[in-house]
């Protein structure tokens, strides 16, 4: 498996030129490569809960789907391990549409037979990004009153595993 370039590359927010058509000639990517995150609800959807907790972006940026999947999961462990799949509820909010692509430059002896340089920079699909904006709201738990802190703690692991800045927002539901 190839190794994955640094994010610092892809982390500011570009214009989405990801357009894919039935029409071969029209289709500027032929493949959207596959997400990585299994699933964007866990818990108990059906239950409802007294107090949710937002975790919220500050900056404009993109975030790669795997950070995601690995900020869901971190913070999933927390909340399983202490409250049982019937005590929260949690949900990602965005899904990864963009398609982030790479222009692989060729190098070592005899690179400049077999390279195309900047003719045709469109790029490969190399991954799959969500597009957030400041004020977006990343992670959504719901809890009870006695496992804010809990949620909270979850969030703020979560918020480790991803670039940018976020802050915790706390909403009592009625």
């Amino acid at each position: 498996m190839a190794k994955i370039r640094k994010f610092v590359s892809y982390r500011r927010i570009e214009r989405p030129y990801t357009r894919t058509s039935k029409y071969k000639e029209k289709a500027y990517i032929k493949i959207s490569p596959n997400i990585k995150i299994v699933g964007f609800e866990l818990g108990n959807p059906k239950k409802s809960f007294r107090y949710t907790l937002n975790l919220i972006s500050k900056d404009d940026l993109q975030i790669r789907d795997n950070a995601l999947e690995s900020a869901k999961q971190s913070s999933n462990k927390i909340l399983e391990t202490n409250l049982g799949l019937s005590g929260y509820h949690m949900k990602l909010k965005p899904y990864p549409y963009h398609v982030m692509r790479e222009n692989p430059l060729a190098s070592g002896a005899g690179a400049d037979r077999f390279s195309t340089g900047m003719q045709k920079a469109f790029g490969k699909p190399i991954g799959n990004a969500a597009q957030i904006k400041k004020g977006d709201t990343i992670f959504q738990i719901s809890v009870d009153k006695n496992n804010i802190e809990l949620a909270k703690q979850a969030l703020t692991r979560a918020s480790k595993k991803l670039p940018g800045s976020c802050t915790i927002q706390m909403v009592e539901n009625k």
